[in-house]
């Protein structure tokens, strides 16, 4: 298994063969808990304006997301981990999802338009994902760490992906530099200063814990929309 590294819009349009896109803070760290709290069905949608028509049409749907961190207008809910916990599984049971995001959700539909398979990535999916991939065991893994804005590389994205390139080859990874490189930068301080009501302080705490969930998220076309939908290599629990 040949793994390479890439990073921001430009790697996400590079990647080839197995695809995982790393979002950490926030939109990959959202998916996961959609289906934690029984979403039937997640949606990404890149174009914001096809994403609000979507909602128009079904309003039924719950439009969750952002725009350059800013809570998508005609909106349910904006792009933050901890505003899903507090709504918690009453507002999501058996619910659609339209998820629109910057860097993850813009990452993923490009790499879909070339790469073999997309799996989303962040660190509460990691070793899910790691086992899917070793499942899978394809020739190439392409590890794209999104970055702020899929524009500038950021610490959080690139150290998960050193967490799954250990995972899956046993690369040397040491998860105190982590959260060193990561709480102290600006990518993270930005929650931490509470001066925007849509970048909660205790986002970061969730985005950060390592493998929460034994479910790894791949990302399909499907009668022209792109659909996630959480699976388990034969090895793990379902």
């Amino acid at each position: 298994m040949k793994i390479i590294r890439k990073s921001c819009a430009t790697g996400a349009e590079e990647a080839v063969g197995l695809a995982v896109i790393i979002d950490v803070f926030r939109a990959f760290t959202c998916e996961p808990l959609f289906f934690h709290f029984g979403v039937r069905r997640s949606i990404l949608e890149a174009d914001p304006m096809k994403a609000r028509m979507m909602k128009k049409e079904h309003p039924e749907y719950i439009l969750a997301g952002e725009i350059d961190e800013v809570p998508i207008e005609d909106g349910d809910l904006g792009n933050s981990p901890s505003q899903i916990v507090l709504k918690g599984r009453s507002f999501f049971e058996d619910k659609v999802v339209i998820h629109r995001t910057t860097a993850g959700v813009t990452g993923a539909s490009s790499a879909l338009e070339h790469a073999d398979e997309v799996l989303l990535g962040g660190f509460t999916t990691a070793g899910a994902a790691a086992a899917y991939i070793r499942y899978r065991n394809p020739r190439v893994v392409t590890l794209v760490a999104m970055g702020s804005r899929g524009r500038v590389r950021s610490p959080e994205d690139e150290r998960c992906a050193d967490y799954l390139e250990h995972l899956l080859s046993g690369k040397p990874y040491d998860p105190i530099q982590t959260l060193k490189e990561t709480l102290f930068h600006p990518s993270a301080q930005k929650f931490l200063t509470c001066e925007k009501p849509y970048l909660p302080r205790e986002d970061p705490v969730f985005c950060l814990q390592h493998d929460v969930f034994d479910f790894a998220l791949t990302a399909r076309k499907e009668e022209g929309l792109i659909v996630v939908r959480p699976t388990s290599s034969p090895d793990q629990t379902p």
